[in-house]
């Protein structure tokens, strides 16, 4: 009988170090939604000619691995929605709109998933290219305006204070698209502890700004939004709190193991 407690131990152990390998659910997910980040705006950047030399074969690459890029972020910021209000106890199953899952989405679970997508978020935000793109699509919304510089998109000043104004169908879609992903995030960071004094309220301010037409202040708002969650870190957070857990376990079953 002692024998064969070790031996489940054993098998026990090393389905937690083989854990440490591969990717959680959760984290499997987030890869995905990466990708989806960098074919969306490597696509745009290709459109747009920004970073024309590397553009057009990042976007291939990219879309290889997330071909719906919007519809898949939509899909995860709706599901992070839909669980708040399950958990408010205001879930409704006729009125939950069927969400993309995940399971048939998430491919390869190796670390080294993970590590290409950070990679490629690095490059994106080193050569600027989100920037461009916003730059790009504002002067698509104002043709006469040639000299529109970044500096006038993300003004100083409050641009709330100035009169909204409508935006292009694919500024729209950027917003939509980015309240969705900072959505899923915080909807994460949430459950993890992470940023306890605020991760409740910015959950739900982006939960409350879906569902509406939006305008140049919402384009803001998404804006300052990314750049928070970037200066958080919470994408690194998330990442070392996932890892943590199965350390965790592991660390269990080892001070269980030498207890027999």
């Amino acid at each position: 009988m002692k024998q064969l407690h070790g031996a489940e131990s054993e098998v026990k152990s090393l389905r937690l170090m083989t854990q440490r390998m591969t990717l959680t659910q959760k984290e499997m997910e987030e890869v995905v939604l990466k990708r989806c980040w960098l074919a969306r705006y490597w696509g745009l950047a290709a459109k747009y000619g920004i970073c024309a030399d590397i553009a057009m074969s990042k976007y291939e690459h990219w879309s290889s691995l997330a071909p719906l890029p919007f519809e898949i972020v939509l899909s995860a910021g709706q599901k992070a929605k839909e669980e708040g209000w399950e958990k408010a106890g205001n879930d409704d199953p006729e009125k939950r709109s069927k969400v993309q899952d995940f399971n048939d989405l998430t491919g390869e679970g190796n670390i080294e998933s993970m590590l290409s997508v950070e990679m490629g978020l690095k490059e994106l935000a080193s050569l600027k290219v989100e920037e461009a793109i916003v730059l790009s699509l504002a002067q698509q919304r104002r043709p006469n305006s040639a000299r529109l510089s970044i500096s006038d998109i993300k003004s100083p000043s409050d641009p709330k204070s100035m009169e909204a104004f409508e935006l292009s169908a694919e500024e729209s879609e950027d917003v939509l698209f980015k309240e969705a992903w900072l959505t899923y995030f915080w909807r994460r960071a949430k459950a993890h502890g992470i940023e306890e004094d605020i991760a409740k309220d910015r959950l739900q301010f982006w939960i409350n700004r879906s569902g509406h037409s939006p305008t140049s202040h919402d384009a803001f708002d998404v804006g300052q939004g990314v750049m928070e969650l970037r200066k958080l870190g919470i994408g690194q957070r998330l990442w070392e709190a996932s890892r943590k857990e199965i350390d965790q376990d592991l660390s269990s079953l080892i001070a269980r193991k030498a207890a027999i």
